[in-house]
């Protein structure tokens, strides 16, 4: 990318809002400098500058870049080695709320290279208000897959965002977070310390120029990023008017892997959720090791489902569990009395008590047999 080329990008992102489709309609048209130009130089009826070129007048951008590059800020855009590839696809999406098209250009703060920590990430966002237990889920599927190498997108807002964040510090994995103002500045402000150890660990990033203020415009344009650099987007806990729902639409828009993390049936911190669940097509997911399958290669995680514990009894043969069963647990019954209960023949009955015997699983005394003490209700079982 040439300096005029950057330079023109850090003007029209000043120009505009983030996400405005109109503008990267125009720019992945006719590319930033000819855009640049001709706004710069439009005129009305009399000859005056436009509003529009007499702002693009007003701005430094060579100065934004002086004064970022001070402050340890740099500002990539496409063409450059860092640049994530898979941006590109928001270009191919329809807008969603008056946002849509790709960023031309983002502001990075910290050492990460941002095509190498998002080469294999997974977006974790929900809730601001969020649960005791949403908070405790997003943190430990962050650590999760943060401890095998994939880094956690959030974009650093109170609830699930924190708890993302922090379980990815936790397990010394990277973290990256999506701001929607300037890179320079802490929003919320009580996150300040961890923006900071995000910034000398992984990577801020933002669309907006150092400086910028938050808006719930912007904050809708960062949605977009935070789905987009991720190859999928879990969603731990959102209402039915959460934002993060908007982070789950474009996480679908893109084609990335849509997760959800179902909560009580009566919470409605979870509604949301369940709403993806039900109705978005969103797999359900409820640790870390489900959200690697997902988002893994065929084959490089994946997981047998869930079983209980082997028991020793579960090796016997079907006879010898019929006979077990009817075997009672304290008063010792002959063995005819048990192939009566059985419904097996006397000799079939024999001979399973025996095998049963020397499992460890029934005694005989000289009134019958009983269970052992390791075969009674509760007990752990023999040893194999």
């Amino acid at each position: 990318m040439s300096d005029e080329e950057r330079l023109a990008r850090v003007a029209l992102n000043r120009l505009g809002e983030p996400g405005d489709p109109r503008l990267a309609t125009l720019v992945a048209d006719l590319g930033a400098v000819r855009v640049y130009d001709y706004l710069r130089a439009e005129r009305d009826a009399t000859g005056v500058a436009t509003d529009v070129a007499a702002r693009l007048q007003g701005l430094d951008p060579a100065g934004d870049l002086e004064r970022a590059q001070r402050q340890g800020i740099r500002f990539v855009v496409p063409g450059d080695a860092e640049w994530p590839d898979r941006l590109a696809d928001l270009d191919r999406c329809p807008p969603l709320h008056g946002r849509g098209g790709a960023p031309l250009g983002l502001w990075l703060r910290g050492p990460a290279r941002l095509d190498d920590l998002v080469h294999r990430s997974v977006a974790v966002v929900g809730s601001r208000s969020a649960t005791t237990y949403g908070v405790g889920v997003a943190g430990e599927i962050a650590a999760h897959v943060a401890a095998e190498g994939v880094a956690v997108v959030s974009g650093a807002a109170f609830g699930i965002d924190q708890a993302a964040h922090r379980g990815a510090l936790a397990a010394r994995g990277p973290t990256v977070a999506v701001l929607a103002c300037g890179v320079d500045r802490a929003y919320p402000a009580a996150h300040r310390e961890l923006l900071a150890y995000v910034a000398e660990t992984g990577l801020v990033v933002s669309e907006l120029a150092p400086g910028c203020a938050p808006t719930k415009l912007r904050f809708l344009a960062r949605n977009r990023l935070i789905a987009a650099l991720a190859l999928g987007a879990v969603v731990v806990e959102a209402a039915v008017r959460s934002g993060a729902l908007n982070t789950a639409h474009w996480a679908s828009l893109t084609n990335r892997v849509l997760m959800g993390v179902p909560g009580p049936v009566t919470s409605a911190p979870s509604e949301g959720v369940h709403e993806l669940l039900r109705a978005r097509d969103a797999a359900l997911v409820t640790r870390g090791s489900d959200v690697l399958e997902l988002v893994s290669p065929s084959g490089a995680f994946t997981q047998l489902p869930p079983r209980a514990v082997d028991r020793p009894a579960d090796r016997l043969s079907a006879t010898d569990r019929q006979v077990l069963d009817a075997v009672p647990v304290r008063r010792p019954v002959p063995a005819e009395s048990l192939a009566r209960t059985a419904g097996l023949a006397g000799p079939t009955v024999r001979a399973a008590l025996e095998r049963l015997r020397d499992g460890g699983f029934v005694v005989a005394g000289p009134a019958g047999w009983r269970l052992a003490g390791s075969s009674l209700p509760g007990a752990a079982g023999p040893e194999p």
